[in-house]
């Protein structure tokens, strides 16, 4: 048995190479980008393909193509990327899988890197789709492997839950064999891929019965477990896990030296005979889970008049952020009545350390330029979207007005246009665009929508770690001019401070102008300029 040091990521990869796995897809996005990166260093060595894929519904559809011809496929994407392919995935747990398919989804509860919390697990729930939820990286490695055997005994795409937490941690992970790699097995039910509304009412209510028993086997699933206190310190009470939580729970009960019966969760559908068990005698249970009231929801449902529940909903563990061992301690003292241990307050002052651009940016003479350009332009906003770029909304630049979600600036913008705004701007990356602003493009440049599209060409998706975008340089602007965009309207620029007036000049002349115009600004991000110089 081979043992590795790897990150909650990197145990979600190796178990995917070594279940014989035929491709892997995805999408950069914090803390999921590291499964596809260490798959993508690897890929050669197993014999799978690995290639980033434009954005994460596509990154879907190409692994759901894999799965379609029999082969094992795995997509990765963090939370927000799954509402771009909730598309796919909603229309997959209808559909089914053939060869075995995961989506391995990183949350991001506390936002460390996110503009939201959102629990995957009600997408699973929406979909019909079966979930793990790993609480170490040794799950991580385990619940993969056998989430691919899973899906192909169900014919169900399987849903991967991980956390910040386990997502970048460290571990040693226990590794079994590896497996072969499935040959080609291309699905020979045309009916079951073609989701005409005739075949789906016959596919649907197949699906509800594959959830039904799959509720079936979470009941008896390894991962659903009642651990009983050896001495409880109220019978009457219990506490819920799920994932992470386990280990904080654990923790606290051995700092407090109390305990109460426990019953961890991490496979759904949630499991109702081993819940209604579990809830045999208690009058009161606390949920501890990381996201959104995921389970305590179904129990306050399941349960109507049973034991009282304290969670996320009556705020008794607080109604967000991210769960961590003081929170577990503070919330099992008060839940068991226990004192607390006394604590040491250290006083630290740690200096503030906003997030700004790098300095040599090629963002910052943007914006520069921009802002110089809007002086005498108003009323204008500037629609911007995710990306390192979006730090030009903190000062000294305080260049953007609004960041949504990804592709919303080339939309919003229009839509200002259409509102009446009379310099509407948006500015977004040249991996944004392509992951998400082409369409939006398109409809604008259709109608000659008044508006200024600033497109931020530095030649990589440097956010997520510098992966290759799609299309730069030339190839971008011949995607542009593609898309219908006037040629007379469609500028480059370089931005270096040396050309901030002359920037600046150009930028205004466009904003005048009263159609659709496309500046390209590019130059090369400075990170990737300093390793290769380094390397």
């Amino acid at each position: 048995m081979k043992k590795m040091l790897l990150l909650g990521d990197e145990a979600v990869g190796q178990a995917a190479a070594d279940a014989g796995l035929g491709g892997a897809f995805g999408y950069p996005g914090t803390p999921s980008t590291e499964i596809f990166e260490y798959l993508e260093k690897h890929a050669s060595e197993y014999g799978y393909s690995a290639i980033w894929s434009g954005n994460e519904k596509v990154a879907f559809e190409e692994a759901l193509g894999m799965s379609y011809v029999g082969k094992r496929a795995i997509v990765t994407m963090k939370h927000v990327g799954l509402n771009v392919a909730a598309d796919p995935f909603v229309c997959s747990g209808v559909i089914g899988a053939h060869g075995g398919l995961i989506a391995a989804v990183a949350d991001d509860p506390g936002m460390h890197s996110s503009q939201d919390e959102q629990d995957s697990r009600y997408y699973a729930s929406f979909a019909k789709v079966p979930c793990y939820e790993p609480a170490t990286q040794q799950q991580a490695y385990d619940m993969t492997r056998e989430a691919f055997k899973l899906s192909e005994d169900f014919e169900t795409p399987v849903l991967m839950r991980l956390v910040t937490r386990i997502a970048h941690s460290r571990a040693v992970v226990a590794c079994q064999p590896p497996d072969e790699n499935n040959g080609l097995g291309i699905a020979d039910d045309p009916d079951k891929w073609v989701i005409l509304p005739a075949h789906a009412r016959r596919l649907y209510p197949a699906a509800l019965n594959r959830y039904r028993r799959l509720g079936e086997y979470a009941e008896n699933c390894r991962w659903n477990k009642i651990q009983p206190a050896a001495n409880p310190a109220d019978k009457t009470k219990g506490i819920i896990v799920c994932g992470t939580g386990h280990n904080y729970i654990m923790e606290a009960f051995e700092i407090l030296g109390i305990a109460v019966d426990v019953l961890r969760l991490g496979f759904h559908p949630i499991p109702p005979k081993l819940l209604a068990k579990f809830l045999e005698g208690k009058s009161e249970v606390m949920l501890f889970e990381d996201g959104y009231p995921f389970v305590e929801e179904r129990i306050n449902g399941l349960a109507g008049a049973g034991p009282a529940v304290r969670g996320r909903l009556d705020g008794f563990i607080g109604e967000t952020g991210e769960l961590d061992p003081d929170r577990a301690i503070d919330c099992v003292a008060r839940f068991l009545n226990a004192a607390k241990p006394q604590t040491k307050q250290v006083s630290v002052t740690i200096p503030a350390r906003p997030p700004k651009l790098c300095p040599g940016c090629p963002h910052i003479d943007t914006f520069t330029a921009l802002n110089d350009a809007l002086e005498t332009r108003q009323p204008a906003r500037v629609f911007s979207d995710i990306g390192c770029y979006t730090l030009g909304a903190l000062p000294p630049l305080n260049a953007i007005n609004s960041c949504v979600e990804m592709g919303a600036s080339v939309g919003m913008a229009k839509g200002a246009a259409q509102g009446g705004l009379k310099y509407p701007v948006a500015v977004l990356g040249d991996g944004t665009f392509e992951h998400s602003g082409l369409t939006s493009l398109l409809g604008a440049a259709r109608e000659n929508t008044p508006m200024t599209l600033i497109i931020l060409d530095n030649g990589t998706t440097a956010m997520t770690g510098a992966q290759d975008s799609l299309a730069n340089g030339a190839k971008l602007h011949s995607v542009v001019a593609g898309l219908g965009v006037d040629p007379a309207h469609l500028k480059k620029i370089s931005p270096l401070p040396a050309k901030r007036g002359e920037n600046a000049a150009l930028i205004g002349a466009e904003l005048d102008y009263a159609g659709l115009s496309v500046i390209i600004a590019e130059r090369e991000c400075i990170q990737i300029i300093g390793k290769r110089r380094t390397a």
